[in-house]
């Protein structure tokens, strides 16, 4: 299976989307290895241009579509928000009074560029973007799950060296207690308390 460079989903016009979004990419970004300098400016770069979709008139069934990409060639992070309102947003200049209209200066100043396109075949805008991330990389990361989630077909972390996941079944040790066997591809089986940490990714993907 190829490593999934992008990612899209929709939100429902409330306020409860931001923070999803966030959480969203947060998730998303982390499984890519993004730095943490370069993740926490997406996710704030993204909840503006969540927050300036929100804010557009249209009718109140139109969702906001967000969609999250990776350049591994060209060390680039891409994000996408796209809402059915007319107009193009504009960097405004407030004053210091103003409590509000800094959204777009934040996005200019932590993104690489930034710009809007009109919605191929549709109504409506996309405002996108894109992010300086040297370190991405071209594969996931292995995560960390308990034996117990590990399934056949993924790829374990065993004596230093990636394995491939035959059969999986569960047992009971002699004391009592779950385990976990692991059949692979090559070498030993692997025979493991249910709970002990494994790290895994998917067949396929380096």
């Amino acid at each position: 299976m190829a490593a999934q460079n992008e990612v899209t989903f929709r939100l429902t016009r409330c306020r409860r989307s931001v923070p999803r979004a966030r959480a969203l990419a947060h998730a998303v970004l982390g499984e890519w290895g993004v730095g943490q300098d370069v993740l926490e400016s997406a996710e704030l770069v993204l909840s503006e241009l969540v927050t300036n979709a929100l804010r557009v008139r249209v009718p109140s069934d139109r969702l906001v579509g967000v969609r999250i990409a990776r350049s591994v060639e060209d060390g680039l992070l891409r994000v996408e928000v796209s809402d059915a309102g007319s107009g193009r947003p504009e960097v405004r200049a407030p004053g210091d009074e103003d409590t509000g209209g800094r959204g777009l200066l934040l996005v200019e100043a932590l993104a690489h560029r930034w710009g809007v396109e009109e919605r191929a075949g549709g109504i409506g805008k996309t405002v996108w973007a894109e992010l300086k991330a040297p370190d991405i990389v071209a594969e996931p990361v292995g995560r960390e799950v308990a034996a117990v989630m590990v399934r056949p077909g993924q790829r374990v972390r065993v004596w230093g060296e990636w394995r491939s996941v035959a059969s999986v079944r569960s047992e009971q040790y002699a004391a009592g207690g779950p385990a976990v066997v692991l059949v692979l591809d090559e070498g030993p089986v692997l025979r493991v308390h249910a709970a002990e940490p494994l790290t895994v990714r998917q067949s396929g993907d380096g």
